[in-house]
């Protein structure tokens, strides 16, 4: 299917030629005609699925017809609220390719920068605001937002409001929104809190399910090496030795264990950092802008720091320790393999993470093939892991045959367009 059979206005269809998109993602395809049609949407769907574009499309579509009816003064019709400051400035810059030729305005609020700027554009007028739950709630309080006129309500990464401990702060959001609105709910999981917000927020909402979690490995070339948990910065060291391998997000299970990869990874000279809830929103920003350029190589990550973040192209992804939940291997795998592209992804298991080892490999229904001819192979029994696993030989390059290229390493990255002032609206 082509974005032209969803009945599109030529404005975002003009855009969306000029990002090189033709075909909608299944929960594209699936969403976007609920929405111009003004219904409700619970969306069940993970990071990577093209849920971004999902929501901005139709409601870029639906505010621009709105605004060839309508004179006065900008009023804010549309407000979506997301957990991390990194993900709010994504969906702006989202909002800004979809919407380039639209005329509608959008600005970017989150805290830990001054309030004088945001509130600047805010006293203009915008017609879309995407925020994060703190910031949104000063500014209302001290009477810059006001969300009488708001039309369209969108809750993004519902699931991480509820890890990152936001969720009272939405519901307190929730009791200033009008009663007479669309609302849009999107969430990878659905534990019990979360459904129950879903139940108070929506009505008679359309359901979109797309990408179950455990089939997004499939796409993924997948590898694993047994190796002694103190001889795993010695193996990351190893695989990074080759050039080809020029951008990799790495994950940890701790913010302390993310800090001494990097220490190890500087002192070996390689240009990385870290991305944590120990770390500002400033430092986390500028890490992630630097990954973004090129500047830095390597990017190690905890699971709730890395959960939403957008890396165009990202080849690599390395778990340096495996998660104890099943389900999150596969959304930090799913960092490289996104919008349905492929992608590599290299697992350390240690002896005490044979067990998280079963987990994932029957969550994904499959054995990751393993790679034993390595410098740091572990003397551990491979017991717990099925006889069945497919292991590669020395001559198979990871990920050959997936992309069909011998030089399917390299890959190109867009430059990180994040304004020096931290806000972004466009008109």
């Amino acid at each position: 299917m082509a974005f032209t059979k969803l009945h599109l206005i030529d404005p975002i269809l003009k855009a969306l030629e000029a990002e090189g998109y033709q075909s909608p993602t299944p929960i594209q395809a699936q969403s976007i005609p609920y929405v111009l049609e003004g219904r409700d949407l619970l969306g069940c769907a993970q990071t990577g699925t093209g849920k971004t574009a999902a929501f901005a499309i139709p409601i870029l579509q639906l505010l621009y017809k709105q605004k060839q009816e309508e004179r006065g003064p900008r009023k804010i019709k549309t407000l979506i609220l997301t957990p991390t400051r990194e993900l709010a400035i994504q969906i702006d810059e989202s909002f800004a390719a979809y919407g380039k030729h639209t005329g509608l305005s959008h600005a970017v609020i989150f805290g830990g920068v001054s309030q004088l700027p945001q509130v600047n554009i805010l006293r203009k007028g915008i017609d879309i605001l995407v925020a994060t739950p703190g910031r949104l709630l000063d500014l209302i309080s001290q009477g810059y937002i006001d969300l009488k006129d708001l039309k369209i309500f969108v809750l993004d990464e519902a699931d991480r409001m509820l890890d990152m401990g936001f969720i009272h702060d939405v519901k307190r959001v929730i009791t200033k929104l009008p009663a007479k609105r669309q609302t849009l709910f999107f969430s990878a999981t659905m534990p019990p809190e979360i459904q129950k917000l879903a139940d108070v927020l929506l009505t008679s909402p359309a359901k979109v399910e797309v990408t179950p979690v455990s089939s997004t490995a499939e796409a993924i070339d997948q590898s694993l090496y047994f190796v002694e948990k103190k001889d795993k910065p010695s193996l990351l060291l190893h695989l990074l030795n080759n050039s080809s391998i020029s951008s990799v997000l790495v994950f940890t299970r701790t913010k302390h264990g993310a800090d001494k990869v990097v220490k190890f990874l500087h002192r070996s000279h390689i240009a990385s950092a870290a991305i944590h809830g120990n770390k500002s929103q400033n430092a986390r920003q500028n890490a992630l802008s630097n990954f973004k350029s090129g500047k830095i190589r390597v990017l190690v990550a905890t699971d709730i720091a890395a959960r939403g973040i957008d890396i165009d192209d990202l080849s690599h992804v390395i778990n340096f320790e495996l998660p104890d939940v099943p389900e999150t291997y596969v959304h930090r795998i799913g960092r490289t393999g996104r919008a349905g592209n492929s992608g590599i992804a290299f697992s350390f298991c240690g002896a005490d993470e044979r067990d998280a080892l079963k987990d994932i490999q029957k969550l994904i229904g499959k054995n990751i093939p393993v790679v034993n001819e390595h410098p740091f192979p572990s003397d551990a029994p491979a017991a717990p892991v099925p006889a069945m696993v497919r292991q590669k030989t020395p001559q198979q390059k990871p990920g050959a045959g997936n992309r069909g290229k011998s030089n399917h390493f390299k890959f190109r990255r867009k430059k990180d367009k994040i304004p020096s002032s931290h806000i972004a609206a466009h008109k």
